[in-house]
């Protein structure tokens, strides 16, 4: 007969869904860390979180056949930046319930033209763009990366 230890005295009854808009920034970074992780064990990837944003990534995913792995920067929501250039960087973000995970610099290339991003202030500027609100067209665009 299985036994359910509790510690401090919780049960199982006294745990509640966290909501997620009221997670401080570094809370909401763990917290999507571990989602991403889930989904990522599902096609094989050991996520390991680095404190230190190593050559531009906040994890670093190895697959299980030991040959391939993948620097991935975990963001909010659809972002390039001039600084990921050259990295051999994947970004990661979700939107709604579901995650995309692309190579930064492909994909920026491939929407260069569709999404228009490169001539705004932003980019030029500051070196980045990202969306808060993604279109259809835009998701649509994104399908391959959906995972």
């Amino acid at each position: 007969k299985a036994r359910i230890i509790l510690f401090s005295g919780v049960s199982m009854n006294s745990f509640s869904r966290v909501n997620y808009s009221k997670l401080n920034s570094k809370q909401k970074e763990n917290y999507n860390f571990f989602k991403l992780a889930s989904v990522l064990i599902d096609y094989g990837y050991y996520s390991h979180w680095l404190n230190d944003d190593w050559q531009g990534a906040d994890v670093i995913a190895s697959h299980m056949d030991g040959n391939t792995f993948l620097k991935i920067q975990l963001k909010g929501r659809l972002t390039f930046n001039k600084k990921y250039l050259g990295k051999d960087i994947h970004i990661a973000f979700r939107a709604a319930n579901d995650w995309y995970l692309y190579p930064h610099d492909k994909v920026c290339n491939q929407l260069a033209n569709v999404l228009d991003f490169q001539n705004t202030k932003s980019w030029t500027e500051g070196g980045g763009y990202d969306w808060p609100r993604l279109s259809k067209q835009t998701l649509d665009s994104l399908t391959a990366y959906k995972i």
